[in-house]
């Protein structure tokens, strides 16, 4: 089917992590968005000849499910498929991962990490097969990844829009819930927020990046500069992407359009128009009350700061912050090397706003830089979703399948 054979055929390796919550394995044909139409991932995967394999693992709400329990999990996953390679149909050289939100996040994990030391005594404690957990190529959509500056990213973004639509999530039989929640940051909110913007630029330009240009990545203190540009220049190919098919974009005051051309974006007020959608800060709550607080908690304790400006403005008497080595390897960014996997895919909907369009810019452009093959791109009017261009996903597989 479609070239491959059932020993040559790669392996899509879809999880259904959401919100670091606990996850079943993926069912062909059982959504988790009961809206999507057509067939899904795993139903098309089937369909052009590939081996599905859709791992659980265990979440945040679960005493044992704290980090990194989600990506030791993974990892499990992988080298039980590696160590029965020559037993089950697929190649096991070909596992491509694909995930959305935490579930992006941990995609992209599993790629920049293949076999790094630090995950070896949990493998072992978990009793994984002895085998290798690298993996071939990444697929990530709207990867809420970076968690130690993803605060940060967020106000740089946002700071001065105060005005929110908040999204709390539950979970109800494995599915995730979202339910809507408007309202305007308090005055010492806003504190938080400027306190935290003035935090972004010294981290981007610590990291010395660069974009396909040779232009280094760089923000002054206003958080102004060459990598907010970068952004701009994202934004601007999405929206003449959408133009070139025909979508009325003369509401969106933030663009400059002229003769069918986007001549510019402008990041600040395509922030205000966009809108907030979190209370800073928005990942290491001050109350200890977000998902990613309860993430990096750990059986005794069901919430711990994981930053230096959480713990420093927490609210929570005897405060605990998770420890460093935890913290560290549950972050893409950490692990990125030369070498390992080198193909990913990142999609982040222009419209979404469940972190900082600057987490996943960093991200591909930090890949880029240490020669990884990266598709990243911003598609026009997508929220915070995943699966929904599976055409354009699954002949980017076929292709860095056939190099």
């Amino acid at each position: 089917i479609n070239g491959y054979s059932a020993a040559t055929a790669p392996i899509f390796l879809p999880n259904q992590i959401g919100g670091y919550m606990p996850a079943k394995p993926g069912v062909p044909g059982e959504r988790r968005h009961g809206d999507q139409q057509g067939a899904d991932a795993m139903q098309t995967a089937l369909a052009k000849g590939y081996i599905v394999a859709s791992p659980g693992a265990r979440g945040r709400t679960e005493a044992n499910g704290r980090a990194p329990a989600a990506i030791v999990d993974l990892k499990a996953a992988v080298r039980y498929l590696k160590a029965n390679d020559a037993k089950m149909a697929g190649d096991a050289r070909k596992i491509i991962s694909n995930g959305t939100s935490a579930g992006g996040a941990l995609s992209a994990l599993l790629g920049t990490s293949g076999n790094a030391r630090e995950y070896a005594p949990y493998l072992r404690a978990l009793g994984a097969a002895n085998a290798t957990d690298d993996i071939f190529a990444v697929s990530a959509y709207c990867p809420i990844t970076n968690l130690e500056h993803a605060d940060a990213a967020y106000e740089w973004q946002f700071n001065g829009v105060n005005d929110y639509e908040k999204i709390d999530i539950s979970m109800l039989d494995y599915r995730v819930q979202r339910k809507t929640v408007r309202g305007t940051q308090t005055a010492e909110q806003i504190r938080l927020s400027d306190g935290l913007k003035n935090l972004f630029p010294a981290y981007v330009n610590s990291l010395k990046l660069k974009n396909a240009q040779g232009v280094p990545m760089t923000l002054d203190n206003n958080g102004n500069g060459s990598f907010k540009a970068q952004i701009e220049t994202m934004l601007a190919q999405s929206a003449q992407k959408a133009l070139d098919e025909g979508k009325d974009l003369s509401g969106q005051t933030w663009l400059t359009i002229e003769n069918g051309k986007v001549k510019a974006a402008d990041f600040s007020a395509y922030a205000k128009f966009v809108g907030r959608q979190k209370t800073a800060p928005a990942f290491d709550g001050v109350d200890l009350s977000t998902g990613e607080n309860n993430l990096f908690g750990d059986a005794q304790t069901q919430a711990k700061h994981f930053t230096a400006f959480g713990a420093q403005n927490s609210t929570v008497q005897g405060a605990q912050t998770a420890d460093a080595a935890t913290i560290r390897i549950m972050n893409a960014m950490n692990f990125i090397r030369r070498g390992g996997t080198q193909h990913y895919r990142i999609r982040v909907g222009e419209n979404d706003r469940d972190t900082s369009l600057a987490i996943s810019q960093l991200l591909a452009l930090k890949l880029q830089a240490h020669g990884k093959n990266v598709d990243y791109a911003l598609p026009w009017g997508v929220g915070h979703s995943g699966d929904y261009d599976l055409d354009e996903l699954f002949a980017w597989m076929k292709d860095v399948s056939t190099r």
